[in-house]
């Protein structure tokens, strides 16, 4: 039983209302005067509503009053008693706590802490004083109890969904009075406002996604009103996999063209490729089929030629187990090597000269032009063939030699992607000063007669070509120089021959002469002098005329030797050149030619031979192509012979057995062996300290022993500072190169010889306790008084 305001009366149910007139202390009833009131009330579980008794405007509490309840849902029994009150006094029934808490105060009950079960029609009776008399009303109250809405909370039909799929989100909500009202808010994965997915299927409590794509992706939260509260739900992430899609390939220099792109070679290149996917892609980069690379940015430093071709992105969603490709065509232009070299000959019958530029290889090959005299750097630039017109790998001009002024330069231009700058070579076009000079000379024997006509310098040069006195054209024409080679024989004397010289840069042509002595009647036949021949000569018996170039041969075209050994390169003339008093020459491998006097080399000359020696060959440096050439009057040979310098073989490798510190840490043991065959002449050892204060490079390693035996398998080693810890390794040498080293190590401790102390001590344990034994025997016998039953003891019979 619950307690009002006064003390309690005991609660005997509805027929209370019997005795209401007596309660009332015998004033009278105006019975015909009864009011009665219906109204509607609205409360909130959990909160308090008070529900008043009376007519309206009455303005005294009543004097009696009655409440009860009648459930709305839950049955149609009799009202159950809620309270009763008479003037100040109250009291509650029992089980009204299912309501609330109850109070009634003045006729009014107010119901805290309202519970659901309150929901229902409360009726109030009651007798209210008005004019000294009482005056019956009644209050029927339908009671509506409003529960708030709970927090909500999202379920996903999955928390996972492939993009196309159908996905469906609930808001649930435990309990709340409807109506409710559902809203939904939506978050982007990486952040941001939060916004209402417009466009999306679904209303109410169930968000349609159908299908999903990747713009559903992000955080889902819902929203629940009704016309006491609304509660928003904790967000919930829906992760939508999709991908990958089609690669996208960037280069970066970025140089696009037709079918791909391209690079320069020894440019860094960085390719780049992008998926969009959920999970991130996994990107594996294929260079012509061929695994290269792992990762979204592939890294090409310094590339080379031979990394030219296609270039495939793979791109894989984990997940998924689904991929995609691109591939890109990536062209690595080069230069050709070296420059452009530039030359100027004479063509058309010797009036026109031909501008050559030659610059063979490359990728694409080199575009040249030529480029004139007169010709303006704003036109080089705007003009794409040029005046002269241009070409790949080789170009050539030809220019008029009546309109080409002597001195008048060229330059051939030549351009190529992987060349910003571009190179260029050019020359100047020139007549030689004087004009052409002629000699002539008998061969050793006087077998033959050489004429001799030379006019050096200009560019193209001087075209020389002999004639008889007649014009009859003899021999080919050349360049600068000319030789004639006639067999002596006695109709040479008194005969003319013409030395005629032709320029395109000179309009008339310039000549020298030489005539040739008569034949002297005398039988004897002297030397004819070097010069043109001043006194008439008697030439020697006839002979052919033919020119003899000199011929070489070796005695072998290719000779390998070891290195720091030597090589000796033999050459010799054969044939009728050699009659000719032609001189021969060794060039090295970088085109120098060889003298007497070098350290390097040796010479031995013979009448027909030279042979060459190259001492201490060294590899790489020696090896290559040597030339043997020759030369006489007529003409010149040129012999190759290559010289190939071998490395001795690597020696074996070598790994460290034992390494063990002696007991005073001041001397090491060292022992190895060796794997493997190899040329090996000795062993060296090595060593640094092991331990250095931190943030410090590793000291050099000094060699602790070297010129080690090559049958020795072990060295003592000593001069070692207890205090430092050291690091050894031994390496295999041979002649000239030093093998793998071995690996790493720091000596071990010495072993701990404690079983000859533990003997020692032992023994000298057991020598004290017997003398120690002895002496308390002897102390027992001799005073036997005193011990009388240790003595007893010890020696009773």
């Amino acid at each position: 039983m619950e307690r009002g305001q006064a003390p309690p009366l005991h609660w005997r149910g509805p027929w209370i209302l019997c005795l209401l007139p007596a309660l009332v202390g015998g004033q009278p009833l105006a019975a015909g005067e009864v009011a009665y009131e219906e109204q509607t009330v609205t409360g909130v579980r959990g909160r308090a509503v008070e529900l008043s008794c009376g007519p309206a405007g009455a303005s005294a509490a009543p004097a009696v009053v009655f409440w009860s309840f009648t459930a709305t849902a839950g049955g149609s029994g009799p009202p159950r008693a809620v309270a009763v009150g008479s003037g100040g006094e109250a009291v509650v029934a029992p089980g009204a706590g299912t309501l609330g808490r109850v109070t009634l105060r003045n006729g009014t009950l107010e119901l805290r802490e309202l519970r659901a079960a309150a929901q229902g029609r409360f009726l109030c009776q009651g007798l209210f004083p008005e004019r000294g008399r009482l005056r019956v009303g009644y209050a029927a109250i339908l009671l509506r109890v409003l529960v708030p809405v709970s927090k909500p909370f999202v379920r996903p039909t999955a928390a996972v969904a492939p993009e196309g799929a159908a996905v469906a989100l609930t808001c649930a909500v435990r309990e709340g009075t409807e109506p409710l009202s559902f809203s939904w808010q939506h978050r982007q994965p990486r952040g941001g406002p939060s916004a209402s997915p417009a466009g999306l299927g679904g209303s109410g409590a169930e968000l349609r996604l159908t299908p999903a794509n990747r713009s559903h992706a992000g955080w889902y939260a819902c929203t629940v009103r009704n016309e006491v509260n609304n509660h928003t739900s904790e967000p919930v992430y829906l992760d939508v996999v999709y991908g990958p899609d089609e690669p996208a390939i960037s280069v970066e220099p970025f140089s696009p063209e037709q079918g791909g792109f391209s690079a320069g070679e020894r440019e860094d290149v960085v390719l780049s490729c992008l998926a969009p996917s959920n999970p991130p892609s996994r990107y594996v980069w294929l260079h012509n089929g061929s695994q290269v690379h792992t990762g979204q940015t592939y890294v090409i430093a310094a590339i080379a030629r031979a990394q030219a071709g296609t270039y495939t992105c793979l791109a894989e969603n984990t997940h998924l187990h689904t991929r995609t490709q691109a591939t890109i065509v990536l062209t690595v232009y080069y230069p050709p090597a070296g420059s452009p070299s530039c030359s100027a000959l004479a063509t058309g019958d010797l009036r026109d000269v031909a501008l050559r530029c030659r610059w063979l290889g490359g990728f694409p090959p080199a575009r040249l032009r030529w480029v004139g005299p007169q010709e303006e750097e704003e036109e080089e630039e705007e003009e794409e063939e040029g005046v002269m017109g241009s070409s790949f790998s080789m170009a050539t001009s030809i220019q008029p030699g009546a309109a080409t002024r002597n001195g008048s330069s060229f330059s051939c231009l030549a351009s190529h992607p992987a060349l910003p700058q571009g190179a260029a070579c050019g020359t100047t076009l020139w007549v030689p000063a004087g004009g052409p000079s002629c000699a002539a000379a008998a061969t050793k024997g006087d077998e033959y007669v050489m004429l001799r006509c030379r006019w050096e310098g200009g560019t193209p040069p001087v075209t020389l070509r002999w004639h008889d006195g007649g014009g009859r054209a003899l021999g080919d024409p050349t360049a600068s120089a000319t030789v004639l080679v006639l067999s002596a024989d006695g109709s040479l004397g008194g005969r003319e021959f013409v030395c005629m010289a032709a320029h395109p840069l000179r309009a008339a042509g310039a000549e020298c002469r030489l005539r040739l002595g008569k034949p002297d009647p005398s039988p004897r036949c002297p030397p004819c002098a070097a010069a043109a021949l001043p006194r008439p000569c008697q030439l020697c018996p006839p002979a052919s005329c033919r020119t003899e170039v000199p011929e070489l041969e070796a005695e072998r075209s290719e000779v390998a030797v070891l290195e720091g050994s030597e090589a000796r390169l033999a050459c010799r003339q054969r044939g009728g050149g050699a009659k000719l008093g032609a001189t021969v020459a060794w060039y090295d491998a970088k085109e120098r030619e060889v003298t007497p006097g070098l350290a390097k080399y040796w010479l031995e000359r013979g009448e027909a031979w030279v042979n060459l020696t190259i001492r201490d060959a060294d590899w790489p440096g020696d090896g290559g192509i040597y030339r043997c050439a020759a030369a006489n009057a007529v003409g010149s040979a040129s012999l190759p012979v290559r010289l190939r310098v071998e490395r001795y073989p690597a020696p074996p490798n070598v790994t460290i057995s034992k390494l063990r510190y002696t007991r005073a840490r001041t001397e090491v043991r060292l022992e190895w062996r060796t794997q493997g065959t190899g040329n090996l002449t000795g062993f060296v050892v090595q060593r640094r300290q092991a331990k250095k204060p931190p943030r410090r490079v590793p000291g050099p390693w000094e060699t602790a022993a070297g010129d080690i035996e090559p049958h020795s398998r072990d060295r003592r080693l000593g001069g070692l500072d207890p205090a430092v810890v050291y690091a050894f390794r031994v390496l295999a040498v041979n002649h000239r190169t030093a093998g793998h080293p071995s690996e790493v190590q720091t000596p071990a401790e010495p072993p701990f010889e404690a079983y000859p102390a533990v003997m020692g001590a032992a023994a000298v344990g057991m020598l004290v306790a017997t003398v120690a034994s002895f002496l308390a025997l002897r102390c027992v016998a001799r005073h036997r008084d005193t011990l009388p039953r240790l003595h007893d003891l010890l020696f009773r019979t």
